[in-house]
């Protein structure tokens, strides 16, 4: 009621002053008002505010979302804080993608099958009852095996350069293991994603298996980026498998032959790295070959970055694994037996211990206060 005299009124008004107005016109422009599509560029452009006639019309928001989406995939024309602070040099720490596509899996057969599974969960009554009574357990091989082809891969990435094996074995670049790696030194010893493995459980050539699609090329590779006794940016190589069909590693030409771990005494833990590549085609590996068998560490010396980058045209990075060692007595089995060497062994200097300045009238210290200080080399005990 005070909607139709609000509206009343204003009819009076526009009638004493010889303005033609009615209520039709007056609700469609309002409607047209409330209805208009947003104009204009995206956000972060510069909006020229002198002819807004001129800007595109979205017509629905929708198409603003796409072109908001298409925008952001692009290279922003603002710089970062890092390239503010350090400048050119912040250019070259873009990291490349060296591995496989993605193959997005169709949206459409997925809602499909979601729903024919829903269908089926809602009339399984051994389902029903099992919820009910909080007695339902779910297989492990089936989440492992759902985490592989979902988050999986973007896991292994993210511990992969947690452990800095992109950084030392692919330098401005990274992959994302598409292809899951399974590796296995007997029944105790899979090599997982920096597990820790002794080394006298790894004398022997593993178990390697993937999926693999019939009549397709790999190769496999096994280096240790921490392992190399003269040059820090060296490796050695420790197996070498290529023009392998399908997943049968046994059937692949051997270019190198395994050679059993050895990190030396008091170096600490050693990376090493499982490296599966996708060969596009038969690959020609004469410049690359070992003699078998090879225990020379000088021709084991090996470079990742500079192998990939010579046969880059035909291989890509599809999936890694990658484990954790230090020296035992089996190490020393290996340098004096394999390789024909004495073992190096590396101690650690500890620094002096720090005793704070001494103080003439020390309150509150224990009685054997003084004996930190005394000249000579007598072991002295004491509550510090």
């Amino acid at each position: 009621m005070a909607l139709r005299m609000a509206l009343g009124s204003a009819l009076r008004v526009g009638t004493d002053l010889g303005v033609n107005s009615n209520i039709r016109g007056f609700g469609s422009a309002a409607v047209l008002c409330h209805k208009a599509a947003p104009l204009g560029p995206m956000p972060n452009e510069d909006i020229d505010t002198k002819n807004l006639d001129a800007l595109e019309k979205y017509r629905g928001y929708k198409r603003y979302l796409r072109a908001a989406w298409e925008a952001s995939s692009k290279e922003a024309w603002w710089r970062t804080y890092s390239q503010y602070a350090e400048g050119e040099k912040a250019q070259d720490s873009f990291l490349v993608d060296i591995g496989l596509p993605y193959q997005r899996p169709s949206r459409t057969k997925e809602a499909k099958e979601r729903r024919i599974t829903l269908k089926e969960n809602k009339h399984n009554a051994e389902l029903e009852r099992a919820m009910r009574l909080r007695t339902f357990k779910m297989p492990l091989d089936r989440v492992k095996a759902e985490w592989e082809k979902t988050n999986g891969p973007y896991h292994v990435q993210r511990l992969a350069e947690h452990y800095g094996v992109f950084r030392d074995l692919f330098p401005m670049a990274y992959f994302v293991p598409r292809v899951m790696l399974r590796v296995g030194y007997g029944q105790d010893g899979g090599v997982h994603y920096g597990n820790q493995l002794p080394a006298s459980k790894a004398e022997v050539p593993p178990h390697v298996t993937f999926e693999a699609e019939e009549g397709s090329l790999w190769t496999l590779l096994l280096t240790s980026p921490d392992e190399h006794l003269q040059d820090n940016e060296q490796e050695y190589i420790h197996w070498l498998v290529g023009n392998i069909p399908g997943n049968a590693v046994q059937s692949g030409e051997e270019l190198c032959h395994y050679l059993p771990p050895f990190p030396a005494k008091g170096t600490g833990f050693h990376r090493f790295v499982f490296i599966l590549f996708k060969q596009d085609a038969i690959v020609d590996y004469k410049d690359d070959c070992r003699p078998s068998p090879c225990h020379c560490l000088n021709e084991r010396t090996f470079k990742t970055v500079d192998f990939y980058r010579k046969h880059q045209d035909v291989l890509t990075p599809a999936s890694l694994a990658f484990f954790q060692c230090q020296w035992d007595e089996s190490v020393t089995s290996v340098f004096h037996n394999v390789l024909n060497m004495k073992e190096p062994v590396f101690e650690y200097d500890r620094p002096p211990v720090y005793h704070p300045p001494q103080k003439k009238y020390p309150h509150g210290q224990p009685l054997r206060y003084l004996d930190r200080y005394r000249n000579g080399q007598e072991v002295t005990y004491g509550i510090y």
